[in-house]
């Protein structure tokens, strides 16, 4: 008799069987730890750049003497703004010649040592570029307008230009080759009138004076400048000063000594926070 051998086949008990996460769970996960990995790394190298630039941006910080010649009507202005721009840069240093325009333009066609050049009219500006001494382009940022500037209470009774043609009157203008000067006389002239006045002075602060000194009844000055003074003169306002308003511009000298912090003061003058100071000066808007 012949005996069948029964093949069988052996099966896993339950005890044996362990279940296996599928691949793709396990791809998934691999994933999310790469992008936590990815993101970790990014975060530190912007890190490392910020720190870079800050190390760049210090390494570049302005410094030494800035010469600025401005026109005598922006001495109050300006002033701040140099006070403003120390601050913001400790190691710079703003030093100011305040006059007139006609003046500070002859100096630095001279050869005066100056970085930048604020003049009260473009005509005056176009002796310094004429004479190639200007680096770019003047550019205009402010305006300004004038006005009667007499005793306060205004003991004369001063009401219009015309009213300083009056006998006996002691009136100062500015000199004719300086800005205030120049835009006098063009206001006489829309208006028609003639004035001789009891002296010509080489700015409009030295115009100014005469009436704060009491030694003049009246002047013809800036609007600038009689809010400088505060209660010390009174204002008279006129319409022919429509006919006269001054455009001031700026600009950097050809060879200016310290050219980027001269730019950085010239950004500060025509930037929102330059404007402003102006403004509240009593300049009027480009």
């Amino acid at each position: 008799m012949m005996t069948r051998s029964v093949r069988r086949t052996s099966r896993p008990s339950r005890t044996s069987r362990i279940h296996r996460p599928r691949r793709t769970h396990l791809s998934h996960r691999f994933l999310q730890t790469a992008a936590v990995g990815t993101a970790a790394l990014l975060t530190l190298a912007a890190c490392s750049s910020s720190g870079s630039d800050t190390t760049s941006s210090s390494s570049s910080e302005l410094s030494g003497t800035v010469t600025v010649f401005a026109a005598a009507s922006l001495q109050e202005s300006f002033t701040a703004l140099g006070k403003e721009f120390e601050k913001e840069h400790p190691d710079t240093k703003v030093t100011f010649s305040f006059g007139g325009s006609d003046s500070l333009a002859a100096s630095i066609t001279s050869g005066a040592p100056a970085d930048v050049f604020a003049s009260a009219s473009p005509k005056t500006m176009k002796i310094v570029t004429a004479a190639g001494d200007t680096s770019g382009t003047p550019a205009t940022f402010v305006r300004n307008q004038l006005e009667i500037a007499t005793l306060p209470g205004n003991p004369d009774k001063l009401a219009s230009l015309k009213d300083l043609t009056r006998p006996g009157l002691k009136v100062v203008l500015c000199d004719s080759t300086v800005p205030c000067g120049a835009a006098a006389q063009k206001a006489l002239e829309a208006g028609g009138l003639k004035l001789t006045p009891v002296s010509y002075e080489q700015d409009v602060k030295g115009a100014l004076t005469k009436v704060e000194l009491k030694e003049a009844d009246a002047a013809v000055v800036y609007k600038t400048d009689v809010k400088a003074a505060g209660d010390k003169v009174e204002g008279v306002d006129f319409p022919e000063s429509a006919d006269a308003v001054n455009d001031y511009p700026i600009t950097l000298l050809k060879n200016a000594g310290n050219p980027e912090a001269a730019k950085a003061f010239i950004e500060l003058v025509r930037s929102a926070e330059g404007q402003k100071v102006l403004g509240e000066a009593g300049f009027l808007k480009p």
